[in-house]
């Protein structure tokens, strides 16, 4: 009997494997099938597409069509030119029944022509479509641009509603070389763009702007004079530690006045766990602050201890008073002596990779010093509350290196 036994379970094995195998191939015949789907040896032209409809849209076109009763249908192709030196061709499978035309460079009439392609490759007769494209995006953008007086410098502010993604192009005019220099280029795909040239005496200049989309076209520059308000590096001299109770404790001897020391070397500014990670400093003068810079801790960027959220509280009293600083307050919210100056988020890595992917151009970028507006309405303050309220790491304790401010001293 265990003889027996033993053979019926060697029988239901041998079965099981066999039916496993017979799934195993079935399933490679399936995969087969489907990765030469895009194959056939059908020659077969196919009919073109009917019945087009174009909605038209910023720098581009929407066309709905009535696609072929052909078995053999892959996609529907568009071919069309885009600007004077460039044709462009988009493809839209058979599940749908249309396709997106962009990458205009002007407002004008277009001819689009349309393709039905078979498995085989094999293209329908042509179907001719004009669209006529509304105002593109870069255009529409560098021409809405306010450009106005900054400190040390002029700002460049506009709305991309579309969120286009676009390349911003500053330039200052240049007396000695007789021309205009342009820095680097500000990649944007927000629907708001604040950016500045800045390093500019308090002296009229010329400055101007241009705008390219990601198809290569380019807008006109647009010029104008401006005189840059008087903004100056805060003399950090003057700067000093003003602790508070509430302000985080010191950890490993990496005391706070290391945050304005000048130098970008260790020792930085280190806190232990504690409710809220802020520290106190006076700046020896009363100014109105027009933008700062800050350097986080370098191997440690886009990660751990290093500030990812923060908040500037400012106060003009003499000796303010501490108090307890409400979490998530907007700008403007006064607490006791101290007024919310601005909330702030380091900016994620210009690469757009993840923080732990940052590659490295995004670190370079970061180990430069990244700078931040204050905005227009923060008042004159002779003292500064650095509160971190989110680091990359989700940490309660902060580590950063060293801030400077610039503005004007009143």
């Amino acid at each position: 009997m265990m003889m027996k036994k033993n053979n019926y379970r060697k029988s239901l094995m041998s079965l099981t494997w066999a039916l496993a195998l017979v799934s195993l191939l079935f399933a490679s015949c399936k995969t087969a099938e489907n990765s030469f789907e895009a194959v056939s040896d059908d020659m077969t032209k196919p009919g073109p597409v009917s019945n087009t409809k174009v909605e038209n849209i910023d720098g581009a076109a929407r066309i709905t069509y009535t696609l072929p009763n052909s078995k053999n249908l892959l996609y529907v192709l568009a071919r069309y030119a885009i600007n004077d030196n460039r044709t462009r061709e988009t493809k839209s499978s058979y599940y749908t029944d249309t396709i997106m035309v962009d990458g205009f460079a002007k407002e004008k009439d277009y001819e689009v022509t349309l393709y039905a392609v078979s498995r085989a490759n094999v293209m329908s007769d042509p179907v001719v479509v004009k669209v006529h494209p509304k105002t593109p995006n870069y255009i529409k953008v560098n021409a809405g641009f306010n450009i106005t007086a900054d400190f040390g410098g002029a700002n460049f502010f506009g709305l991309n509603k579309n969120r286009a993604p676009l390349s911003v192009h500053l330039l200052v005019y240049n007396d000695k070389t007789k021309s205009y220099d342009e820095q680097e280029p500000e990649y944007v795909s927000s629907d708001t763009i604040d950016v500045s040239i800045r390093n500019l005496d308090p002296v009229p200049h010329k400055v101007g702007v241009y705008t390219k989309d990601r198809f290569g076209n380019t807008s006109d520059t647009v010029i104008k004079t401006v005189t840059p308000l008087f903004e100056t590096l805060l003399d950090k001299s003057k700067f000093a530690t003003y602790r508070l109770p509430s302000d985080a404790p010191i950890g490993y001897g990496w005391e706070f006045r290391y945050f304005f020391d000048g130098n970008l070397g260790d020792p930085g500014w280190h806190t232990l766990s504690a409710p809220k990670s802020m520290g106190t400093f006076s700046l020896g003068v009363s100014a109105k602050i027009s933008r700062f810079i800050i350097w986080q801790r370098p191997s440690d960027f886009y990660g751990y201890q290093n500030t990812r959220k923060f908040t500037l509280w400012g106060s003009n009293k003499v000796n303010p008073a501490d108090v307890s600083l409400p979490s998530n307050s907007a700008e403007g919210t006064v607490a006791g002596d101290w007024v919310n100056l601005g909330n702030f988020v380091f900016p994620n890595p210009p690469s757009g990779l993840a923080p732990n992917q940052a590659n490295a151009a995004d670190r370079d970028f970061v180990a430069r010093g990244v700078n931040f507006r204050m905005p227009r309405a923060a008042q004159q303050v002779r003292y500064i509350r650095y509160e971190c309220t989110q680091t990359w790491g989700g940490l309660d304790y902060v580590n950063a290196m060293e801030i400077s401010l610039y503005g004007s001293p009143l």
